[in-house]
């Protein structure tokens, strides 16, 4: 593994973490709901679709980008560990109802995400 691309795979993944920090300082529900991780997740399944099929099946991108944006930036733009600990504080909280539409709405809108890009990549 090339030093060059774990560097570049620390600063995505910095860049990443750095805008997912900034959208939940800037995102606050009222109601407690963790809309902006929710909103980060879904857009974050979006792009690792636009770039999977630019990097492998479009090959429009080196394939040296494919750590540096998926693993890196997307990886540190998108966090299941703060969806877990969001949807565990939840049911601590006893809001059960909210913590099941938390994880139903991240699984299936994040999944959709996903799906959406590599199509509409594809598509153009």
């Amino acid at each position: 593994m090339s030093p060059w691309i774990l560097l570049g795979v620390a600063l995505g993944g910095a860049m990443g973490a750095s805008l997912r920090f900034i959208a939940v300082q800037l995102i606050e529900a009222p109601s407690g709901f963790p809309v902006a991780t929710l909103l980060v997740n879904i857009l974050g399944s979006f792009l690792i679709g636009v770039c999977y099929v630019l990097i492998m099946e479009k090959a429009m991108l080196s394939e040296l980008w494919r750590p540096v944006l998926m693993a890196g930036f997307l990886g540190g733009l998108t966090t299941f560990s703060a969806f877990s600990l969001e949807a565990v504080a939840l049911f601590e909280d006893g809001r059960w109802q909210m913590a099941i539409s938390y994880i139903v709405f991240s699984t299936v809108f994040c999944i959709l995400a996903a799906f959406s890009g590599l199509q509409i990549t594809r598509a153009i």
